[in-house]
């Protein structure tokens, strides 16, 4: 195999059925069908050029046949956030858009930020977040079902009760699927291990987090902070200063263990309910302060997973 170049990076757009290559050096632009032989051909030709880096938006899981396969390859793969991508097209006035286009929009994003993206990819954990969110979505539709439920009577009532049954025992599959996957995996059990000790959270979140935030523990607390989407940001410009506002970050992840911090801030966990109520008697409202709480909460696991400790109240105190 040829040595690869470290400045050498392609641009990949992936669709359903297929994906456009580029590389920004030159003129060859293949397109490639979304199957096995396909991947062998992006295969070759990448390493044909040299390539260091292969780079792709999200694409609703399109991308992740691709990314298997040159991860097995021996190729280094980022997966991107597509906002960020065409953000950077319209900063640039690339106001077109189509597959070509876009495969070129990728390479020359990756070019221009150079920074590692703040995914960590691991097969265990990537299959331990597909069981995640599968149950999510569940337990999303569940919740939808069960309001709707209301209010409708006699053959609707029924099919809607048959549902939520089944429902009920599909979760029940996932969640002893995710259990199994946790215990098997010791990195992934040491991992939920710690995060379960913190009083308020348990089997569940600390399975979400662990499927979710892989970086927890590997980056300081603002970067974690910013990952999940509770850091607050700066809205100033000259004298003005504006009112400071969570934005971005992994919605899923978020949504995921709002109600767990609710729990905790209001009943279970010293620490996080005592600096709720400091909030609170500072004329906060009850969600800005459960934001807040989040956000010490994720500061708080990042110092724990770093130092491979589980949950001390003296110490969670102390981290700001």
């Amino acid at each position: 195999m040829m040595a690869q170049v470290d400045n050498v990076v392609a641009g990949i757009d992936v669709a359903k059925d297929k994906v456009d290559a580029c590389l920004r050096s030159i003129a060859e632009r293949p397109v490639l069908p979304s199957t096995a032989e396909g991947r062998r051909q992006l295969i070759a030709w990448l390493r044909k050029h040299k390539v260091a880096k292969a780079v792709m938006e999200a694409s609703g899981g399109y991308e992740k046949e691709w990314a298997k396969a040159l991860r097995k390859a021996g190729i280094e793969v980022w997966v991107v956030d597509p906002k960020r991508v065409r953000n950077f097209a319209l900063s640039a006035g690339r106001m077109a858009k189509n597959d070509k286009i876009d495969a070129d929009t990728i390479a020359w994003f990756a070019e221009t930020f150079k920074e590692r993206p703040s995914e960590i990819h691991d097969a265990d954990q990537e299959e331990l977040k597909g069981l995640v969110k599968a149950r999510l979505g569940l337990v999303n539709m569940r919740a939808r079902l069960f309001q709707s439920d209301h209010g409708a009577t006699g053959l609707a009532q029924k099919a809607n009760a048959r549902i939520l049954k089944q429902l009920d025992g599909e979760i029940a599959k996932l969640e002893a699927a995710i259990c199994a996957k946790v215990k098997s995996t010791p990195e992934l059990a040491e991992r939920a291990e710690i995060i379960a000790s913190v009083p308020g959270l348990g089997e569940v979140s600390a399975a979400n987090l662990v499927a979710g935030m892989p970086e927890l523990g590997r980056v300081s607390g603002k970067a974690a902070a910013a990952l999940v989407g509770v850091a607050p940001y700066d809205e100033d410009s000259g004298k003005r200063r504006g009112d400071r506002h969570v934005k971005a970050g992994r919605r899923w992840v978020r949504n995921a263990i709002y109600m767990p911090c609710v729990g905790a801030a209001t009943l279970n966990n010293s620490v996080l309910k005592a600096y709720y109520r400091r909030l609170i008697a500072r004329g906060k409202e009850p969600k800005v302060a459960i934001v807040a709480c989040m956000r010490k909460l994720i500061v708080i696991l990042n110092t724990m997973l770093t130092r491979r400790q589980k949950w001390d109240p003296c110490c969670a105190i102390a981290v700001s």
